[in-house]
């Protein structure tokens, strides 16, 4: 069975240095957890979001993302979301940061959350109806369009992983360490950069004609001033309300 759409272990060399927790956001990760003394942490990656003051394992696919992992960092099973090698109700919480919309057969995987947690399942991912809310929309629309097809609706997450739900926005901070697109709401010239988009699995699903396009209509906006024009204010902007999402759910 496929790990993902994505293939991180030819592509994802850049994550640890590009995709580092973001300590704002991690607050709101780690309040969504709650008093969980286990967790379980799906598509774990290099390790973002995990809490170190709790017993943490890691589920991650990928060889070239767990060799990312920092020494130190909670262990990892080789396995995928929707075939966890555990009992039901084996750890008090299930944790998936930004991983979903990988998968080959998401609600398998959500199933499998919600089997495996006692107690809180808690999903970091995009709301692909707030998608389009983001500037980069505006040059990269073939981007947004691949975005949406392939994150779950938040009525979905709720539908599949029940009891006690809430969606929350999480508020990006201007500075982000995670480099995902919209954490460059007020740095647009990041975009430029074609190993910062390397880090971001979202281009792998735009023509490399469309990405080209794109990076070169924002090149010449910034040049001339046009995008200060439209979108300046962001640079003063300490937060954006996004897409980024926090699917928390509590057992019934």
């Amino acid at each position: 069975m496929s790990a993902g759409d994505f293939d991180y272990d030819a592509r994802g060399q850049g994550y640890a240095l590009r995709r580092r927790p973001d300590p704002r956001i991690a607050a709101h990760v780690h309040e969504a957890l709650g008093d969980a003394r286990t967790v379980l942490n799906v598509g774990a990656g290099a390790g973002s979001y995990e809490p170190d003051d709790r017993y943490v394992l890691a589920v991650e696919p990928s060889a070239q993302m767990r060799a990312q992992r920092p020494a130190g960092a909670a262990p990892a099973v080789q396995a995928v979301a929707q075939q966890l090698p555990f009992d039901d109700g084996a750890f008090d919480a299930v944790m998936a940061m930004v991983t979903v919309h990988q998968w080959p057969d998401k609600d398998a995987g959500l199933r499998e959350l919600r089997r495996v947690a006692r107690g809180t399942v808690v999903v970091m991912s995009f709301d692909p109806d707030a998608l389009d809310h983001f500037w980069l929309a505006q040059y990269a629309p073939e981007l947004i369009e691949a975005e949406s097809k392939r994150y779950p609706s938040i009525a979905d997450f709720q539908q599949i992983l029940g009891g006690e739900f809430a969606s929350k926005v999480v508020p990006i901070p201007i500075d982000c360490t995670d480099g995902f697109t919209e954490a460059f709401y007020a740095r647009p010239e990041q975009l430029l950069d074609a190993a910062v988009r390397g880090a971001q699995s979202a281009w792998a699903f735009v023509d490399r004609a469309d990405e080209s396009r794109a990076v070169d209509e924002l090149a010449a906006d910034l040049e001339s001033g046009r995008w200060d024009e439209r979108f300046g204010g962001l640079r003063r902007q300490p937060f954006y309300e996004g897409s980024l999402r926090l699917i928390i759910s509590h057992h019934s």
